[in-house]
């Protein structure tokens, strides 16, 4: 004789017994004590949530003998008969395999039948799969039943079934059971039942379960059968960390271990995407998770790392691949190059691909500005040129005991204006600046600090001096060199200037000489020798006659005519007088 399934065998048998539906018990065990029992009921819910299970309780309360508060007292006969299947006042029907209008017409008709027991109930398993003649045809009977009959309606649908049954009937609705509830009811199976099952293996069996009860027990039973293990051929988490690492190999070599250890394509997205669904409740609500705790950390982890964004994108991709596999000839194919598409951006220019990744950096850009910044003290400014000093922050930094940053100009009153090209730092208020000991000023060689007097001279000169170049400094005289006689010609108005900036930059006065740069080249020279061309006027006051070169012409100044203005000078007395009619 075959072993009884744990679900079996361990089906709920008084309303006390089901778990996680609390709101449904209450209801129908208060309508049988107050004998206010519905005419008809709708069970709805996932599967193994205790919706046929519940149905039967019912028909066992109605027609019990011996009810202590609206409970069966399973031994009487009429329970006894309804737990083994042979009572005359339960028939139950499964409408997916009778669906017809012939089999509901019988059903109407053994309704008008008397039966032993004070109630009759027809229990209907899978409702939404009649034929629209067979709802039709029960219509009638449901809204006016005979006083005796009781009609329990079960789906898993509820949307299928239609408008006109649904008002007709009280709605109940069943619920999947949380993490908590099936942990104790499969430790107290396995207590019960004198099962020796790890702690580990108990939460794969809850995770494998996914709410569901009978689900929960049949994983279990798997398990014992193992030897106390659950063999799953490819774990989730696999695909997700494939995801996140962005590697396509990684994630189609686990795909194509679960297809050899004779998984689905198909299961394994829905398991894809039912693990996805639970990283995104672990970012937006928690609470909502229904896992056990260690595996709910790890997906936790699992849902920072790809962040919500990516989560959702990957819910939609393999949710659509889904949809795509029904009407696909290799469906392992499009799951695939949706774990291809999701790990790598590069194959994937869509508009959501787009917008995920502009989502991950407005992240990466909020938590880098939300990171704390230290404060540290501006570099010492040169009063001579209003620039901060070479090296300056490096020393300050180093007096303060704080770490230098890289050297910065700071805008002081009274000083000249920094040039675009230079950094430039905020200004800092006089209070939040730390008072830096003063030191004489070095006598440094104007050889290094050139350029820096160089950039501070007004823009003009500037230009000026910046093609010079320090030839030698010799006795307090420095001696540039210029690219030529003109430029020299040029730089001399503007030497007190500049000496007057390297006196403050070196700590001592020095006298400037100007020379021009002998390699230099002159330009072009017109050759002494040349006789100089004659202009026109001179050319036809010589010779009136000589002919005219177009080429040495110029032109007349605008808007004068010359046979007008040569009219004027022989009359100057004449007025000229325009007609501006055409």
């Amino acid at each position: 004789m075959a072993t009884q399934s744990l679900y079996r065998r361990y089906r709920p048998r008084r309303f006390s017994e089901v778990r996680g539906q609390e709101h449904v018990v209450k209801a129908l065990r208060n309508a049988v004590i107050n004998h206010r029992e519905g005419q008809a009921y709708l069970f709805s819910g996932p599967r193994g949530t205790g919706k046929t299970s519940t149905a039967r309780i019912l028909a066992k309360v109605l027609n019990c003998q011996n009810l202590v508060d609206g409970e069966p007292c399973c031994e009487c006969d009429s329970c006894l008969s309804v737990e083994t299947g042979t009572s005359y006042d339960v028939l139950e029907l499964d409408a997916a395999s009778n669906n017809g209008v012939a089999e509901i017409r019988d059903v109407i008709e053994s309704a008008a039948l008397s039966s032993p027991g004070r109630h009759r109930v027809f229990i209907l398993d899978e409702v939404h799969m009649l034929s629209r003649g067979a709802e039709a045809a029960l219509l009638k009977t449901l809204e006016e039943p005979p006083e005796h009959v009781v009609f329990v309606l079960a789906t898993t649908d509820p949307q299928k079934v239609s408008e006109t049954i649904r008002s007709r009937v009280q709605h109940l609705q069943f619920h999947l059971l949380s993490v908590a509830d099936l942990d104790e009811y499969v430790r107290w199976v396995i207590s019960d039942a004198g099962l020796d099952v790890a702690d580990d293996v108990i939460e794969r069996v809850l995770t494998q379960g996914a709410g569901s009860a009978r689900d929960t027990l049949s994983a279990l039973e798997l398990a014992v059968a193992g030897g106390g293990t659950l063999d799953t051929p490819v774990s989730i988490d696999e695909v997700l960390e494939a995801l996140i690492a962005r590697d396509q190999a990684r994630g189609i070599a686990a795909i194509a271990f679960a297809v050899q250890q004779g998984r689905d394509p198909r299961t394994l997205a829905d398991d894809i995407v039912r693990t996805l669904r639970d990283c995104f409740l672990s970012l937006m609500a928690p609470e909502l998770v229904q896992l056990p705790q260690q595996r709910a950390d790890i997906i936790g982890e699992h849902a920072k790392n790809l962040g919500a964004a990516r989560v959702v994108r990957a819910m939609e991709v393999i949710g659509q691949t889904l949809v795509e596999m029904r009407h696909a000839p290799d469906a392992r194919l499009l799951l695939e190059v949706a774990v291809v598409r999701l790990s790598s951006p590069a194959f994937d220019d869509s508009n959501d691909s787009i917008l995920v990744r502009l989502q991950q950096l407005e992240t990466e850009v909020r938590e880098l500005r939300n990171r704390p910044t230290v404060t540290l003290p501006p570099a010492p400014v040169d009063p001579s040129t209003g620039r901060a000093k070479v090296g300056g922050r490096v020393a300050a930094g180093s007096a303060t005991g704080s770490t230098p940053r890289p050297p910065a100009t700071e805008v002081v009153k009274g000083t000249p204006t920094v040039a675009a090209s230079e950094p430039v730092v905020p200004s800092i208020a006089q209070s939040d600046v730390p008072p830096v000991a003063k030191t004489p000023t070095e006598a440094k060689s104007p050889a290094e600090v050139w350029p820096q007097v160089v950039a501070g001279l007004k823009p003009f000169a500037k230009a000026l001096f910046n093609a010079a170049s320090i030839a030698s400094v010799n006795d307090g005289v420095i001696t540039l060199t210029l690219p030529n006689e003109s430029h020299m010609k040029r730089c001399a108005e503007h030497v007190p200037a500049l000496q007057q900036a390297l006196a403050a930059a070196c700590g001592q006065s020095y006298q400037l000489e100007l020379t021009a740069d002998a390699t230099a080249s002159k330009g072009i020279e017109r050759p002494k020798d040349q006789p100089k061309k004659k202009r026109v006027v001179e050319e036809v006051a010589e010779d009136p006659h000589k002919p005219i070169d177009p080429a040495d012409l110029i032109e007349g100044p605008a808007g004068i005519d010359p046979s007008i203005e040569r009219l004027r000078n022989a009359f100057p007395s004449a007025r000229v007088v325009t007609n501006d009619k055409n």
